[in-house]
């Protein structure tokens, strides 16, 4: 099996907390789908909807 350096995987940002977060072997199947880079911002964002203003 062939590794790939870390700098090379793909990114994206996640809407909630605007960190940058890399591909993950979990996410393999599932990578156009992933938006958030963990599951406390996953939950966190309806709260950040909510919020008038």
């Amino acid at each position: 099996m062939k590794r790939i350096a870390k700098e090379h995987l793909p990114e994206k940002i996640c809407p909630v907390c605007g960190r940058p977060f890399s591909w993950r072997k979990k996410w393999e199947k599932t990578w156009p789908e992933v938006r958030y880079c963990s599951e406390r911002c996953r939950r966190s964002k309806k709260e950040k909807n909510e919020q008038p203003g």
